[in-house]
């Protein structure tokens, strides 16, 4: 590993001890959970290093004296906690962020570690939320009494919450931004860097992922955190018509900035496909608005495949590296959705390399395949692809199954449409009515199908009741 300069090493140290001593400092802080409520992308799997460190959980009820002025019920002291927990993850929350500007972005800027252009991608708009958070911190400390209990949250955060807003544009940028994380990490002085980090104590052993991850996690936990308060609040409680009009708000921001994520995600995909001709192209590829799921498979023969299930496509690619970056090669002509043929393989059955071999003495190589074939005139395929475990092979399936489901509801409805819902326009041609039914139908899939790999939002947040059958439909996106 090529170490850095005396000079990048001396500013390190100095760093280090600094963040040491803080570090210490914020050990009493209780630990957000932080459970990630989007599906695991592809690009998100990486594992944090074994024994990371976990602030030190800290309870309402063990920070105040609940017994000094009043007695308090049960359920009270349980609301009590929630609303704790809410301002504790705040504060945890900014120290987080800070963090990550002050030991990761800041050092690697002076030191010309990375550009400047770099770093902006990599932390997108990452310092505009630390003031929005600050604020929202404040205002929850200001309503905290002396004796440490607080009685209406509510009004602050329904005038608080549409601030979120403004992280659509740094949910958007995470697919692009660990994409160069990713790459620059092959540089030895990024490596080296990151290493240095990850082993003192200032990063609890935790990546630099990990931290630009955190206000993600933290958006999607606000439901949760509002329905618990919510949960101990009585019913005759000013707060209660609050924090249901705040639930609401919040449900809403989370799963616009989930459409807006997948679309993200998807388009970033889109413009890293390679074509090897002219005829690959397809305008179910150029007019997909989302990725339903996509990931590394193997064929029979062992090659690594690259695919990409899309809303109304399926394309088979190979990962390459073209001008510096991860691309993706079209392996075979893409396979519409609503031709495409699906069948579960039993272990066993797929032969390797066209032939019996290996068959008897590795049997992991025949575990997981599934089959898709596609026919249409004169042109056919058939690709046996081998998912990495069982649990992979199924998310796929159904993936597959639900995708072919979405858009046969969607034709059954446009077949009705063209039957009896065209009126002519006044330059003659016709105009169907049912275009609004259909686009919106479309926005529910972008709505299930949010790429920050799939089913982020339908977990944890109550979806709006549809009257299409088909759009009542709830899609778990998964990127495999």
């Amino acid at each position: 590993m090529i170490h850095l300069r005396r000079q990048e090493v001396t500013v390190l140290k100095v760093f280090f001890m600094h963040e040491n001593q803080f570090d210490q400092r914020s050990i009493s802080f209780r630990s957000d959970s932080r459970p990630d409520l989007f599906s695991p992308r592809p690009w998100s799997r990486s594992m944090p290093p074994a024994n990371t460190k976990r602030r030190d959980s800290k309870l309402w009820s063990e920070t105040f004296d609940v017994c000094v002025n009043h007695m308090l019920t049960s359920k009270e002291i349980k609301r009590q906690e929630a609303i704790f927990e809410l301002t504790q993850g705040e504060e945890d929350l900014i120290e987080d962020l800070k963090l990550a500007k002050k030991a990761y972005h800041d050092p690697m800027l002076k030191l010309s570690i990375m550009t400047e252009q770099e770093l902006n991608q990599i932390f997108g708009t990452l310092d505009s939320l630390i003031p929005l958070h600050e604020d929202l911190l404040r205002r929850l400390q200001e309503v905290r009494k002396s004796d440490g209990s607080t009685e209406h949250v509510g009004h602050i955060l329904v005038d608080w919450l549409p601030c979120l807003n403004s992280y659509d544009s740094y949910c958007s940028n995470q697919v692009a931004a660990k994409a160069l994380l990713d790459h620059k990490k092959q540089d030895h002085r990024v490596q080296d860097f990151l290493q240095r980090c990850l082993e003192s104590p200032f990063s609890r052993k935790l990546d630099l992922w990990h931290f630009l991850d955190i206000p993600r996690s933290r958006l999607v936990k606000y439901p949760l955190l509002l329905r618990e308060i919510l949960r101990h609040t009585p019913n005759d409680h000013p707060d209660q018509q609050h924090l249901e009009e705040a639930i609401n708000i919040i449900q809403g921001i989370v799963a616009d900035i989930n459409i807006k994520t997948g679309e993200s995600e998807c388009q970033y995909y889109k413009e890293r496909l390679i074509y090897l001709e002219e005829g690959q192209r397809d305008s179910l590829i150029d007019n997909s608005r989302v990725l339903c799921c996509h990931g590394e498979l193997k064929n029979n023969k062992g090659v690594k495949l690259h695919v990409f299930l899309f809303q109304e496509v399926m394309v088979i690619t190979r990962a390459i590296t073209h001008n510096e970056q991860l691309c993706y090669q079209l392996y075979r002509q893409p396979i519409p959705i609503r031709d495409l043929l699906l069948e579960e393989l039993q272990d066993g059955e797929v032969r390797l390399g066209g032939s019996i071999r290996g068959a008897f003495s590795n049997n992991e190589r025949i575990r997981n395949f599934f089959r898709v074939s596609f026919k249409h005139g004169s042109q056919s395929q058939s690709h046996s692809l081998q998912a990495n475990d069982s649990f992979n092979k199924q998310q796929w399936l159904n993936c597959i199954r639900q995708a072919k489901e979405k858009v046969t509801c969607a034709g059954k409805a446009g077949e009705l449409n063209s039957e009896a819902h065209f009126i002519l326009s006044p330059n003659g041609s016709r105009v169907s009515q049912g275009e609004t039914t259909l686009e919106q139908m479309d926005q529910s899939d972008s709505e299930s199908d949010c790429s920050m790999d799939t089913s982020e939002i339908s977990i944890d947040c109550d979806r709006m009741e549809q009257t299409n059958s088909c759009e009542n439909e709830k899609h778990i996106e998964t990127n495999v």
